[in-house]
């Protein structure tokens, strides 16, 4: 079963796939479908690499569906489920890569990113990696995964409405305006072309925003300078994550940027990172319960501007 319905309650899409079922989960190291010689990759060596998932939620060729009516609305799993593996080396991790492999890592999401808008039904690239068994990563091998949807997802319109209007009501983008107001209390690093900080509005203890400088809509917009600082701008994330509790830390690391193949919002929509770590404390989680997942109304039981303090503190080399 692959197709997608309708939710009248909420006008949104929700994705069934009973293929999801079948991916491996946490196989031991001999046995890593990503590593050389694995699954994927049998007698072959390679440095990064994307390939289309074994496991897709959507597809370029899906299957056919049952008659859709206007109650119970489906339609075709159309788009596209990407693995993109960052390193040939299993015990590797964004904090332990050296920054040109990041650096080529940051060339290969724009050249997905281009590929994939050229097909029409795309509407949105959605870049992410979970990072940790807590989040639900299937595979510690060091990877990422890129979908790209036939719709718009919920959560990006909400952000696309809200901004768009701010911009309507005050005529800037609000995350250039967020960028010329921040203070330093919640700021965790930046360099020359990006910020990272922890946002005033922080629904996730120690969640971290990545803001480019200037005002970009998405990676193909990257010029050569904001590729390698953007680069460089993860690593430092990620290693102050990993020392804050001396821990390998578990984190969904999610990309931003406009729709392709719609509405141009290339005025209102500005790229951001966000990093969701589910972590409260060493030993301690924050779980999305009830009120979270059922209201998306989120309490976050630690300061954003503590939680600045604690990350601006770590001091990592690179």
């Amino acid at each position: 079963m692959m197709e997608i319905r309708y939710n009248p309650l909420t006008d949104e899409w929700v994705i069934i796939s009973a293929e999801t079922q079948k991916r491996p989960v946490q196989p031991a190291k001999n046995n890593c479908p990503i590593c050389p010689g694995g699954v994927e990759f049998r007698d072959e060596t390679y440095d990064l690499v994307a390939f289309e998932n074994r496991y897709p939620s959507l597809r370029k060729n899906p299957p056919e569906i049952k008659e859709s009516n206007k109650l119970f609305k489906r339609m075709k799993s159309y788009g596209v489920c990407e693995v993109v593996v960052y390193t040939s080396k299993h015990d590797s991790s964004f904090p332990k890569m050296p920054i040109f492999q990041i650096e080529k890592l940051v060339d290969m999401w724009v050249d997905r990113t281009y590929e994939l808008s050229k097909n029409d039904f795309v509407k949105n690239i959605f870049i992410f990696e979970n990072r940790g068994k807590e989040v639900g990563a299937s595979l510690p091998h060091p990877h990422g995964q890129i979908y790209a949807f036939p719709f718009i997802p919920k959560r990006i319109e909400a952000k696309l409405n809200a901004m768009e209007k701010w911009f309507d009501e005050n005529g800037k983008c609000v995350i250039c305006e967020i960028l010329e107001n921040e203070t330093n209390e919640r700021l965790v690093y930046e360099n020359e072309t990006f910020v990272a900080l922890v946002p005033f509005y922080a629904r996730f203890p120690f969640e971290v925003h990545i803001y480019p400088k200037r005002h970009i809509s998405n990676l193909l917009q990257f010029n050569e300078n904001e590729k390698k600082d953007f680069a460089r701008i993860l690593k430092v994330v990620t290693k102050k994550y990993d020392k804050l509790f001396e821990q390998e830390f578990p984190y969904m690391m999610m990309f931003f940027q406009a729709p392709f193949n719609t509405k141009d919002y290339s005025d209102i929509f500005h790229f951001h990172v966000e990093f969701n770590p589910p972590k409260r404390d060493k030993d301690k989680l924050k779980w999305m319960a009830s009120v979270e997942t059922g209201t998306w109304s989120f309490i976050n039981p630690i300061v954003p501007e503590q939680a600045a303090k604690m990350l601006r503190e770590v001091e990592v080399e690179f």
